[in-house]
């Protein structure tokens, strides 16, 4: 059980249990807002992705200052059933998509034990010159050419990521015009190049989103992100990509797997 639905079990058993009916007094209002919202969610009331009524109309309709609606709100965003847009407002939260990090890159498997369908949008796909990170990554002199697919990660149509993928050109001949129509960047490298890419380590970090990413994944500038930067090799063990993603905070949860 998590920490956050244990506190919440925690703080719900030291009172009597309340319904959406019949409110206990003894229970202190901001808990027995937060269960009334949380039923109204659970009937059906407010769906996945719904806007719920601003703090002014909340306010009014639970007969409370803002301060303790607030409460009640942080209350249900720690536990994931809502989620707080600074500017735009509340909104139902959908389940958090976890998703494996292991030694090959499963990202349509990982959606479909979700229910969802994943796919991609290619953003751009061409060849840069490397220099910094990208350089010292693919173990490439500075200047060297390199080719970067850019694209955005999708869940049933909705964006949940942005990744750079960096692959060295001589390895990937031709691979800009091959990335214009491919599907699957793992079926591309296997198929057309013969390169079946092993993940050989993964930094995670958090961090808050950029405004062109934030565009891209319909967040606002103050959300948080998870930011991926992996090394993938081929059965060599030589590097064939450098990949820098961003996850969208409020969508995803990253499994660490061995296999």
């Amino acid at each position: 059980m998590d920490s956050t639905r244990s506190l919440r079990l925690r703080e719900l058993t030291r009172y009597p249990v309340v319904t959406s009916t019949h409110r206990i007094h003894a229970l202190p209002v901001y808990i027995q807002i937060a269960e009334e919202l949380r039923q109204n969610v659970e009937s059906g009331i407010y769906r996945v992705g719904d806007q719920l009524p601003t703090e002014a109309q909340l306010s009014d309709r639970f007969n409370v200052n803002r301060h303790t609606l607030r409460r009640a709100i942080a209350m249900l965003r720690d536990e994931g059933l809502l989620r707080v847009d600074r500017g735009r407002g509340t909104f139902v939260a959908a389940k958090p998509i976890r998703y494996p990090i292991g030694k090959r890159v499963r990202f349509n498997e990982a959606l479909k034990a979700h229910g969802k369908e994943g796919g991609y949008r290619l953003l751009r796909a061409s060849e840069v010159p490397v220099e910094g990170a990208v350089a010292r990554n693919l173990n490439l002199p500075v200047g060297a050419s390199a080719v970067v697919i850019e694209r955005i990660g999708l869940a049933d149509g909705q964006p949940i990521d942005v990744t750079n993928g960096y692959f060295p050109s001589d390895r990937f001949p031709d691979l800009v015009e091959r990335a214009q129509n491919m599907k699957s960047l793992s079926k591309l490298l296997r198929e057309e190049y013969d390169c079946d890419h092993i993940r050989r380590s993964t930094c995670v970090s958090a961090r808050t989103v950029k405004p062109n990413d934030a565009r891209i994944l319909g967040v606002p500038l103050n959300s948080p992100i998870l930011l991926v930067e992996s090394i993938n090799c081929d059965r060599d063990g030589t590097v064939v990509e450098y990949g820098v993603t961003r996850f969208r905070g409020d969508s995803m949860e990253l499994l660490f797997t061995n296999s």
